[in-house]
This record gives structure tokens, sequence and C-alpha cells, in this order.
């Protein structure tokens, strides 16, 4: 599975790349904190494979990178070959970029 690090990323976002960024936790873990993604839950995940790009780097989001590898692994097999996760999730994200962030 590809990943990126929270340092890549930020530097995907600093740079204003074409990316898609999707987190897959609950609303409830969305609303705490969030980067700059849209909110698909990982069990909606087979209902919105149309609002998910083919054509660009997509990274999926989670709290550790465990449900977002999960909805990478299920993508990859409906035929998804752009998918980045996140490496160690939001936890990460927090650590090595934003500590203020509401994640635990």
């Amino acid at each position: 599975m590809k990943e990126v690090t929270p340092t890549e990323l930020k530097q995907m976002l600093d740079n204003k790349e074409d990316i898609q960024l999707i987190d897959v936790r609950e609303l409830y873990e969305y609303q705490a904190a969030h980067i700059q993604a849209e909110l698909i839950p990982l069990n909606t995940i087979p209902q919105n494979l149309d609002k998910i790009s083919k054509n660009k780097k997509v990274i999926m989001i989670c709290r550790s990178g465990n449900r977002s590898g999960n909805a990478i692994r299920f993508m990859e097999g409906n035929g998804f070959e752009n998918l980045y996760n996140l490496k160690g999730g939001m936890l990460a994200w927090k650590k090595e970029i934003d500590a203020s962030m509401n994640v635990s």
C-alpha cells in the first residue's frame, strides 16, 4: 500500500497540488479535528465510490491509518490505483504538523 507522511501531505497542501483528501472517520471525530478533507465514513465508502477520483492522487485519512488502509484495500479491489494512506493518520498529523489538534 502506498503511503504519504504527514510532512509530505503538508508539502502537497502548501504547494496547492491537485489532490483529493478523503477522511473515513466518523462525523464526531471529523468535527473534533480535521484537515481540509471530504468526510466519507468508512462504512459508506461502497455507496460513495463515484465521489472519489480515479484521475488524481487520493489521500485517505483516519485516526491512525488502519481504517483508511481498509478503505484502500477495498477500493483497490474495485479498480482504484491512485490511493495513498496518510501514514499514522491524524495522530501522526497532530504529532508532526499541528499539536493543537483535538485528536486522541
